[in-house]
């Protein structure tokens, strides 16, 4: 079965009514895309890496009362879990899709890898101009590149809830998010363009 990309009803998800409906249609409508494409990644990231990552697909299991606002997979070098680890993101919310190499809150040696960072800062400010960062995975927005600055990263270093994640974002309404191997291509491309600083953070990890 091919990938042939989201569609507007994937995004609506996230304005269905009720923690377990809301979850259904993530799992009959998000989870198989995300399977198929994280496994067509995973492969791709452990050629280019020489590693073995694995695939983990949100479950949302701790959630009781509050839909989730959105959802996404996750590739880690570990098998049981990828929130104390370096790894790359896809996922959505109800306006766009988000490809991200995400070090969250969890990482144990967060300020080792924060410093690697800045010092790195001339080299992420020269990813392309439509990268963009966040310093918190639960919320939509995110910053554009070019306006990354040492006190960003030294916020990460320094704040034990700050996060760092940098990737590209592409809007529900762009065309690229119904054709498939298009969208596929474009999340391979941000990912080899963020695997220098992925084996950066594994350093410290």
């Amino acid at each position: 079965m091919a990938f042939n990309g989201f569609t507007q009803e994937d995004f609506d998800t996230f304005l269905i009514e009720g923690l377990d409906e809301r979850m259904e249609a993530i799992r009959s409508r998000i989870q198989p895309k995300f399977k198929m494409i994280g496994d067509e990644l995973v492969q791709h990231l452990s050629s280019s890496l020489g590693d073995e990552l694995y695939l983990h697909i949100a479950r949302h299991a701790r959630r009781s009362v509050n839909p989730p606002k959105d959802t996404w997979l996750a590739i880690a070098e570990n098998k049981r879990g990828y929130k104390k680890h370096p790894h790359f993101q896809v996922g959505l919310f109800d306006d766009h899709l988000f490809i991200w190499f995400a070090l969250i809150y969890e990482l144990p040696n967060k300020s080792e890898i924060a410093q690697r960072f800045i010092n790195e800062l001339g080299s992420l400010k020269q990813l392309p101009s439509d990268f963009v960062f966040s310093l918190d995975h639960t919320k939509k927005g995110s910053f554009p590149v070019t306006s990354l600055e040492f006190n960003h990263l030294e916020r990460f270093r320094d704040v034990k809830k700050a996060e760092f994640l940098i990737g590209r974002h592409v809007a529900a309404t762009n065309k690229l998010i119904t054709n498939g191997e298009e969208l596929l291509k474009h999340i391979k491309d941000t990912f080899d363009h963020l695997l220098p600083f992925y084996k950066q953070a594994l350093k410290s990890d």
